[in-house]
């Protein structure tokens, strides 16, 4: 019996193996994690969020499943900032990794203007790409194996050319382990992000050949989706898929030298004013934020603001995206302090520790932040400064990175770990089963 279980579970293993992918949970932004989930249009299902794009018609190639639905937030940027998109294995950083090995293929970022993050669609025409890498045929080494060594993080700076306002920042996967059969893996996932620039808003044109409707991006028969990457003679150099790379120009050097004079007035440049995250938050979990419940001095507000305060606990875990719930517990733990005053009889001067800012449980970045990959190309095709990026005003520089050796476009991490094996549906499954009994042992709680 022993052994037709082991037998059983090293095929599980094995099946599993096809399920090992990949999605796109968190934005960093100037090396700063912005939160799992925030500002993160991702798929909504556990079981299918690592799952490849369903065919290259479907409206999922723009920002994946339920990637046409935005999310409450959408994250500031200062004009030339590094965006860093981390993937994960398991959406929930339960288990370590990246995704299969066996997953090999060329990367790319594309970027879309849009004038209303809540009812444009995310589908559709004004697409261009931003950078690619395919085959790197000196390393060896494939855009995605390149990912790997990164720990899941890659990074690209803004254009400095790009006008203020929303915008959607698309990283783009695709594995190529069963291209030959035809079934090409895409990977996507879209940031939601506010441009802040002195570049005034204005409709930003891109040539026609290089903007692109998505999906309509590439094609079945397109060399990059047939590629055979077992051939012991393959034809390369690889043709990475969609259109060429656009950089918009960026502004010109008298301004860029005004910025780096500090003679701009930081009123010049355009802010974001809705859809951002509130300053008065207590925690955030992915898009959902816990603010603070109403001062009381009786018994009868005590117990009114522990009402408040689970009801925000679960108005977080019905929001929370398989990234995870992490911060969901950190607020359900003040839930139980209120709880326990009020059981105590302390309803004097509460809530207790009100206005206090909770501390995230969300794990750090998996390894140090790795420069960004288009530097060199916004040094040649569009940017006036010294690195390619072009601010226009005395924003925030970029925090200082460390960068290692591997792979080129800045990729850094340790050597290469064991492979993970794991079986998509159960990405999330632990978190979710803690989440229903947590319920039931709040509405326990709740109630005298």
């Amino acid at each position: 019996m022993r052994h037709t279980l082991a037998l059983l579970l090293g095929l599980a293993r094995l099946a599993a193996l096809a399920d090992a992918h990949t999605i796109f949970t968190t934005l960093y932004i100037n090396d700063v994690s912005q939160g799992d989930g925030t500002c993160v249009r991702m798929s909504r299902s556990p079981s299918t969020c690592t799952s490849p794009v369903d065919g290259i018609a479907s409206k999922d190639m723009a920002c994946g499943a339920n990637g046409q639905e935005p999310v409450a937030f959408t994250c500031p940027a200062p004009a030339g900032a590094k965006l860093t998109f981390q993937w994960r294995l398991w959406a929930n950083a339960e288990q370590p990794g990246v995704i299969d090995e066996s997953h090999k293929g060329p990367c790319a970022v594309y970027a879309k203007q849009l004038d209303d993050m809540t009812k444009r669609s995310a589908a559709g025409p004004g697409w261009f790409k931003l950078w690619d890498e395919g085959y790197d045929e000196e390393a060896g080494l494939w855009c995605t194996e390149k990912l790997m060594r990164a720990d899941g993080l890659l990074s690209v700076r803004i254009p400095g050319g790009l006008p203020a306002g929303n915008w959607l920042f698309r990283p783009e996967l695709l594995a190529l382990q069963n291209a030959q059969e035809g079934d090409p893996q895409f990977y996507v996932g879209c940031a939601q992000v506010f441009v802040e620039s002195a570049n005034a808003p204005h409709t930003l044109s891109v040539p026609a050949d290089r903007s692109v409707s998505i999906p309509g991006h590439v094609a079945a028969g397109d060399p990059g989706l047939t590629f055979n990457i077992y051939s012991d003679d393959p034809k390369l150099p690889y043709p990475v898929p969609g259109p060429a790379v656009f950089v918009p120009p960026s502004s010109s050097s008298s301004a860029l030298s005004a910025a780096a004079e500090n003679k701009k007035a930081p009123s010049s440049v355009t802010r974001q004013r809705t859809g951002g995250i509130p300053a008065d938050y207590l925690i955030k979990n992915a898009n959902w934020v816990g603010v603070e419940v109403a001062a009381y001095s009786t018994e009868a507000g005590c117990w009114a603001a522990a009402e408040d305060c689970w009801g925000q606990a679960d108005a977080c875990y019905d929001a929370a995206p398989p990234s995870g719930n992490r911060n969901c517990r950190v607020w359900e733990r003040k839930c139980r302090g209120i709880n326990d005053a009020c059981e105590a009889g302390d309803y004097h001067d509460g809530p207790p520790a009100r206005g206090v800012r909770l501390v995230s449980e969300e794990p750090g970045a998996p390894a140090r932040i790795p420069a960004a990959a288009n530097e060199e190309c916004e040094d040649k095709e569009g940017g006036d400064g010294e690195d390619g990026t072009s601010e226009t005003a005395p924003l925030p520089p970029p925090a200082p990175t460390e960068t290692g050796d591997l792979p080129d476009w800045g990729g850094v991490g340790g050597s290469d770990g064991p492979v993970i094996i794991t079986v998509t549906e159960i990405v999330t499954a632990p978190v979710a089963t803690q989440t229903s009994d947590s319920r039931r042992f709040r509405r326990g709680l709740r109630f005298r």
